[in-house]
């Protein structure tokens, strides 16, 4: 079981963008779940939300956290979701790591705001960039056991 947790992208705008994450934190972190999909690509103190993260998450819990933001038509590049990805792993260990959207894709019926190619290049994106962070993690990670 897992929770998503964003600002809200109810047809472009965040309902709950003055919400100040680091406060409620806490209360997402009591909840019975083992996966946390958290916004975070749009947050400007990403460093900040992650170590707080770090205090609150059990070893048990996977945290995937927000690199794509689908509320901006820009299309992010593989590099950049790379160094959300690498910026997290200082706070997450990679095993309990993964990457997800900030929130849906034109998640209602009649907002057709971000177009089917905007959304298949982002996820695209995602993908590669995470793959790309993969790779330089696992060489870290073996400079490390040398």
């Amino acid at each position: 079981l897992g929770v998503h947790v964003c600002a809200g992208g109810d047809k472009d705008c965040y309902h709950s963008f003055d919400v100040d994450y680091l406060l409620i934190l806490p209360a997402i972190f009591e909840l019975q779940v083992g996966n946390f999909f958290l916004q975070l690509s749009s947050e400007t103190n990403r460093s900040q939300i992650l170590s707080r993260i770090r205090d609150l998450m059990q070893p048990w819990h996977r945290i995937f956290v927000g690199v794509i933001n689908p509320l901006k038509t820009r299309i992010e590049t593989p590099e950049e979701v790379c160094e959300r990805v690498l910026e997290a792993a200082i706070y997450i260990p990679i095993e309990q790591l993964g990457t997800t959207d900030d929130c849906g894709f034109s998640p209602f019926d009649d907002d057709q705001s971000t177009s089917r190619q905007i959304s298949f290049d982002k996820i695209r994106a995602r993908i590669q960039g995470t793959k790309l962070a993969e790779e330089k993690l696992n060489i870290m990670r073996m400079e490390k056991k040398t």
